[in-house]
């Protein structure tokens, strides 16, 4: 008898496919199925793909990458330019050449490029902070870094505290480099004021869930959508009731009227008419 191969020698060197086949041929098919499943999962919209790692028990999965750049300024309502320019930085000219300005947040995954459900409310705050749709990036670097070592906070964006001294700090400071006139800056916390209402914290003062606002122009205190990543894979869902907006956008579009889907999800016309508001809007 000739000398056996490597893999048949050692079933540890075989290839998953080589595995999977012998052990439909053995009869074992229910193993080879089970392994099969432990290494595929199905995305929130069906598709097919590796299982992830999980996470260790200590990592919050809050912070765990799960939106592309696109879904997230998508959520966000924001140009997907203005949120790359916060996540990777900017580059700007200078009398000897180009630099860079340094990311305003820091990703969850840089390769490929991913955020977080916590990047997502920083880049929310931030969204309050521009003046003339642009957030002066060297301003805001250093009135964070002045309140956050003034105050000994780490990452005050994500902070609960923003609604307190801190944030007064965080905003005088800021208001002063940009150079904001008296009525700027009220205005300033008055729209600042509105996007941190829309946001839940934890015991520990982080954010849990944030209602996005539901249109690009919108500042209305009606928060009928939610982002929360312990529901429909940190989604938009109608709060309420907990149905993806997605969900409610495509059977609009496959036909069906605003009545019949309310009555499906136990949901009112105008949640439903939110939800598309929501999903469709530029």
């Amino acid at each position: 008898m000739g000398p056996r191969s490597a893999s048949a020698a050692n079933p540890a060197r075989l290839s998953l496919a080589d595995w999977v086949a012998r052990s439909m041929q053995s009869g074992c098919a229910l193993p080879a199925a089970a392994l099969l499943t432990s290494m595929i999962s199905t995305d929130y919209y069906g598709h097919v793909q590796p299982r992830r790692k999980r996470a260790p028990a200590d990592i919050d999965p809050r912070s765990q990458a799960a939106y592309t750049l696109t879904e997230a300024a998508h959520h966000l309502r924001l140009s997907s330019g203005t949120l790359r320019s916060w996540v990777v930085g900017r580059p700007y000219p200078t009398t000897v050449g180009p630099r860079t300005f340094a990311a305003l947040i820091r990703p969850a995954s840089k390769q490929p490029l991913m955020l977080s459900f916590w990047d997502l409310v920083e880049a929310h705050v931030l969204r309050a902070l521009r003046q003339d749709h642009q957030v002066k990036v060297e301003a805001l670097h250093k009135a964070l870094r002045y309140a956050e070592d003034t105050l000994q906070i780490d990452k005050l964006l994500l902070r609960k505290d923003l609604l307190a001294a801190p944030g007064r700090l965080f905003l005088d400071r800021y208001g002063d480099l940009i150079e904001l006139s008296a009525s700027g800056q009220v205005a300033m916390r008055k729209v600042f004021e509105q996007h941190l209402h829309r946001v839940d914290w934890d015991g520990r003062s982080l954010p849990i869930r944030l209602y996005p606002f539901v249109s690009v122009e919108g500042a209305s205190d009606v928060r009928p959508i939610a982002i929360d990543p312990a529901v429909a894979f940190g989604r938009p869902i109608v709060h309420r009731a907990g149905v993806s907006t997605q969900a409610i956008a495509e059977r609009l579009d496959a036909g069906e009227s605003v009545t019949d889907v309310a009555a499906d999800y136990d949901l009112t016309p105008a949640e439903v008419e939110q939800a598309a508001v929501y999903e469709r809007a530029a």
